[in-house]
């Protein structure tokens, strides 16, 4: 416990899945927490749950597509906190199409919610971030950044998450001088509502298929890597993209 006392955390996606799960583990571990999420009310309701547990989280409803709203969301946030340490990028949107049917829009959608939402918060933080001293951007990727898979009709999902983890790295090469650490994590097939909503039985079957531990992913997995990532023990590492994800990227069996 205490990985992360008096850490300032701004996390995005909070309302379910990994991100509530990062935020509940983020806050036992000792950090002030300020979430959010694009379903109305929703982070208000998770960060409601831990306050009345004693821990210090709020939450916001945002659309993070939303430049203006998401500079606002970052500047009250380090207002409120009294400074940033850590960005936790959580929170996304999705796509998915075969591409001979996938239209110029849904392709800027998906690069709108999936990779311009990282830069959306990035930006306004980055000052912030320098001003930490020691400070930890975790951004999520995945693994369709890292293989192709025909079924899933992923190829801007794919895309967009590519730009993630490129992303990743070129701002830890321009923060390393700031003490800015920048680092993403890459799950495989994890249970969420976002996932529950995406993709059908049968679907489900064929990624669970693929991997190495044949149970989907659930927001701890991925919180904990998390939690090291946002704590000093992860001090020396930087510009990784780590995978958690059930050995989807490692083989078959």
């Amino acid at each position: 416990m205490n990985r992360l006392e008096g850490k300032r955390v701004l996390l995005t996606g909070t309302a379910g899945g990994q991100g509530e799960a990062a935020q509940r583990r983020f806050a036992e571990e000792g950090a002030r927490i300020v979430g959010c999420d694009v379903q109305p009310g929703a982070a208000e309701r998770t960060a409601e749950v831990l306050r009345a547990e004693g821990y210090d989280v709020t939450g916001h409803t945002l659309d993070l597509s939303d430049a203006d709203a998401t500079a606002a969301w970052v500047e009250a946030g380090a207002e409120s906190l009294g400074g940033i340490d850590v960005l936790y990028n959580n929170g996304a949107g999705y796509g998915f199409s075969p591409f001979e049917d996938m239209t110029r829009e849904l392709w800027l959608h998906v690069m709108d919610v999936e990779l311009n939402i990282v830069f959306n918060t990035i930006s306004p933080a980055w000052k912030h971030l320098k001003a930490s001293g020691a400070a930890s951007i975790i951004n999520t990727a995945s693994m369709s950044a890292l293989r192709g898979i025909a079924p899933l009709g992923q190829v801007a999902h794919a895309a967009a998450k590519a730009g993630v983890v490129g992303m990743t790295k070129s701002l830890a090469a321009e923060g390393a001088e700031h003490n800015i650490r920048a680092n993403a994590i890459s799950p495989g097939f994890v249970k969420s509502p976002a996932t529950d909503a995406a993709v059908g039985p049968e679907l489900r079957e064929f990624q669970l298929g693929m991997h190495l531990i044949r149970r989907a992913g659930v927001g701890d997995d991925i919180a904990h890597l998390a939690v090291y990532l946002a704590s000093d023990e992860s001090a020396w590492t930087t510009g990784q993209n780590i995978s958690v994800d059930g050995g989807v990227t490692a083989g078959f069996r």
